[in-house]
């Protein structure tokens, strides 16, 4: 893998914490430089941000996060983004234009950012985002989970891949297969097939031929991409909705990280990808 270089767009004057210690994860596995951008909102600059200057000048963008950080009782930060090469960028307009311009101009290999906040509520489902994206082959790491008990140290021991057979999910698997070996990480490659149970006299029922054709197709064409990529990996599949089997998987699969062809502004996996980033408790990249 070839990360030299990401994108961390912050919000504030809460930033969120757990996307910024797991890019100084990868920061530091990569040796890559981290450029930290802010797009200035009226909230920003009513909290001190300034409304002027595309370099920060006097402003420093790491000492507010790093402050913010011990408000939260969380001292570790710092030393994670200790050594680290670290551009700060201040600029004023769009927040989705912001970021997706700024990943073009920076050539940025990874954009790194939660998925929740006024900022990237925006930029998740903003009908502007289809339109800048094209030509930019940048990956999209989000987190959506905020609970402050959870920030500290990030690591990848486990890695879920969702595939749906696309061609797309050949990316998908091999960038995740691709991450599973940079950190010596078991990997699963899981997919979810449309829901077999309906409802009759009585409750639910499962449709066991409906699952036994609709589980088998999926485990042959799951043999199919693992032969046709070379990939060894273990296989999940499920039957139902999709964010929530995925999030089963995770759990079952003690995963760190979903990889996903998922955006929710195109690929594969779209209908249900903004669903799929924002209710998966973990990490998910979107290649």
């Amino acid at each position: 893998m070839n990360i030299k270089k990401i994108l961390l767009p912050v919000d504030f004057p809460h930033p969120v914490l757990r996307v910024i210690h797991q890019a100084a994860m990868l920061a530091g596995h990569f040796h890559a430089e981290i450029v930290l951008l802010h797009v200035a909102t009226k909230e920003s600059e009513a909290a001190g941000v300034p409304k002027e200057g595309m370099e920060l000048g006097g402003w420093d963008m790491v000492a507010e996060i790093l402050r913010e950080a011990q408000k939260k009782g969380d001292g570790s930060l710092g030393t994670e983004l200790n050594g680290l090469t670290i551009r700060r960028l201040l600029i004023r307009g769009d927040t989705t234009e912001g970021i997706l311009q700024t990943a073009g101009q920076e050539k940025a290999d990874l954009v790194m950012m939660p998925s929740h906040g006024p900022a990237f509520d925006r930029f998740l489902v903003s009908s502007v985002t289809p339109k800048m994206v094209e030509g930019i082959e940048c990956p999209v790491w989000n987190d959506s989970q905020v609970e402050e008990s959870q920030v500290g140290k990030f690591a990848i021991g486990n890695v879920l891949c969702a595939v749906d057979f696309k061609k797309h999910s050949h990316r998908s698997a091999v960038w995740a297969a691709r991450i599973a070996a940079e950190f010596d990480a078991r990997l699963t490659l899981a997919h979810v097939t449309a829901g077999v149970e309906f409802w009759g006299p009585g409750g639910r029922y499962v449709n066991q031929e409906w699952k036994a054709a609709l589980v088998g197709d999926a485990s042959r064409r799951m043999a199919e991409l693992l032969r046709e990529t070379g990939i060894q990996a273990e296989v999940f599949i499920g039957s139902g909705h999709v964010p929530k089997v995925l999030n089963q998987a995770a759990q079952q699969t003690r995963a760190d990280l979903l990889v996903t062809g998922c955006q929710p502004y195109g690929g594969y996996l779209r209908t249900h990808g903004y669903a799929i980033i924002t209710e998966m408790s973990i990490p998910v990249l979107s290649v």
